[in-house]
């Protein structure tokens, strides 16, 4: 269902990038699966290095992610890797594991092909500036929600706030036991 437009997508970024394809060609005919459950992905490598659809039932490579670890994915495939499970050939997983997580879309080199390199650049920088001004923007938000409903509206206690409590809780328990010694020596007299 998802694997050719994703199989096209691999092989779109292998093919600005031969470094990848060379480290892929001497494990052609094998392949690989994909657990992120509930989906599957199977991928064959073939003679130019590059994703095919797999054409065996047994795969030489197995590869589990639970779906509850891809938010880590915003950290980036690093943060993902320690939640993977691999099994199967050991050399041809390292290959994979390798060019998976060096493989980048150079999506200004992409535009420039379309609209000129000038341009492309200014787009690029453009959407970054954008991207940067909507993360700003979000941590204010943040920032102001934390600020009103710590200060105006005080539904949320500040740290301070709670060690101060924390510390006032201990003294008076600490107090009371001291009450309860004086009346226990009382009530011997």
């Amino acid at each position: 269902m998802f694997a050719s437009p994703a199989i096209a997508g691999l092989n779109h970024l292998l093919a600005d990038a031969p470094w990848a394809r060379e480290r892929l060609a001497p494990f052609a005919g094998r392949t690989a699966v994909f657990h992120v459950t509930p989906f599957v992905l199977s991928l064959g490598i073939d003679g130019g290095g590059c994703f095919t659809e797999s054409a065996t039932p047994e795969p030489d490579v197995t590869l589990e992610l639970p779906l509850a670890s891809l938010p880590k994915a915003i950290g980036g495939t690093d943060a993902l890797m320690a939640d993977i499970r691999i099994s199967g050939n050991a050399d041809f997983a390292d290959a994979l594991g390798f060019v998976l997580r060096k493989l980048r879309w150079d999506g200004e080199e992409a535009l420039s092909r379309l609209i000129g390199d000038i341009a492309a650049h200014r787009a690029v920088n453009t959407a970054r500036d954008v991207a940067a001004w909507h993360r700003q923007a979000a941590r204010n938000v943040v920032e102001n929600l934390v600020e009103y409903f710590g200060e105006e509206q005080p539904l949320v206690v500040k740290k301070a706030a709670l060690e101060d409590l924390a510390g006032d809780t201990a003294a008076l328990r600490d107090d009371l036991a001291r009450l309860e010694k004086r009346l226990r020596k009382l009530e011997t007299r």
